[in-house]
């Protein structure tokens, strides 16, 4: 969705765009753009087909093509470029706050730089809503952000350390970057994996350190054109080789749905559900429930439920090992 709209956004830009820069080439086009040769061929292609009711010769945008430069004939009454309604602009202004708190998905510096314009432009910087101006105390990029950042944009390899929640361990990779997503409230850096041989998902504030490499990046065209896919995080669609733990958490619990991927199976009235978890290790998976305490708990699979036990059971024991032994 995000994609079509910000493809909207541009089409209803480029007939102003191409009136007030007549006879500009296709790369200096494409590049003030910010897109492609390739997608701005496409885009104009698809312009061709817009107009006014009627949709005849004389009705549809059109274009004058000389040698590598364009030239709007036809605007079709799109002369001006497209102006926000204040509550469009309000709708924007949130959306920014809110990606400058999600790392890799937009540049910082850039986000508040829009949000100072577009306030301007509104009149709302100054107000009595303060907390609408842009907060020059908002976290800073990482440097692995950054970087991710780069190699998406220049289309450059990327040399990273990975820090795997589901196995608790930190990897080094080499993978060529395709795309930032966002998923859950979280950003992620889809790439071809090159150790793994395949399209990997890496969360961006798990990249432990990450450098742009003086090679391109060349995923595999089938793994670029078939899109993110998600389906680790959605319980239906999941591995079916993992295994799938069912847990009853407690009411106090509950903000823990807002942060793992878990799906509600029941309710109950006093707040506690039951849930359930895909996760990757038995071992992974105990000690996410330890950290919970009392409030999680395992139902299935038998053999989780018995590992937290024992594990619990170590702890304990170590626990009363180390009180006795400071007592003599």
């Amino acid at each position: 969705m995000t994609a079509v709209s910000t493809r909207l956004v541009r089409l209803l830009n480029m007939v102003p765009y191409f009136q007030a820069n007549p006879k500009i080439t296709y790369t200096e086009a494409a590049a003030d753009l910010g897109v492609s040769v390739k997608q701005l061929r496409d885009d104009l292609n698809q312009l061709w087909m817009c107009g006014l009711p009627g949709y005849g010769p004389g009705d549809l945008i059109d274009f004058e093509f000389s040698g590598d430069t364009i030239e709007v004939t036809f605007t079709a009454g799109i002369d001006h470029p497209l102006r926000l309604t204040s509550p469009e602009a309000t709708g924007v202004l949130v959306a920014l706050r809110a990606l400058l708190d999600v790392p890799g998905m937009v540049d910082p510096e850039a986000a508040r730089s829009a949000i100072a314009k577009i306030e301007s432009a509104t009149g709302k910087a100054g107000h009595e809503d303060e907390g609408a101006a842009v907060d020059e105390r908002a976290p800073i990029e990482s440097e692995a952000s950054a970087s991710v950042r780069t190699a998406v944009r220049t289309d450059r390899a990327l040399a990273i350390e990975y820090y795997s929640a589901s196995h608790d361990a930190l990897s080094s990779r080499v993978v060529d970057p395709i795309r930032i997503v966002l998923v859950a409230d979280h950003s992620y850096l889809e790439a071809w994996c090159r150790s793994a041989e395949g399209v990997r998902l890496f969360r961006l504030d798990r990249i432990v350190d990450a450098r742009v490499l003086d090679e391109p990046s060349v995923p595999p065209p089938p793994a670029v054109q078939a899109g993110p896919d998600t389906s680790l995080f959605d319980p239906d669609t999941a591995d079916p080789s993992l295994p799938t733990a069912t847990l009853l958490v407690d009411r106090s619990a509950s903000w823990m749905f807002d942060y793992y991927p878990l799906r509600v199976l029941r309710e109950f009235p006093d707040g506690s559900c039951e849930a359930a978890m895909t996760y990757a290790s038995d071992e992974w998976m105990a000690r996410f429930v330890l950290g919970f305490g009392s409030a999680v708990r395992v139902r299935e699979p038998q053999q989780l439920a018995e590992l937290v036990r024992r594990s619990a059971a170590a702890a304990l024991d170590a626990y009363r090992v180390g009180t006795e032994s400071s007592n003599e």
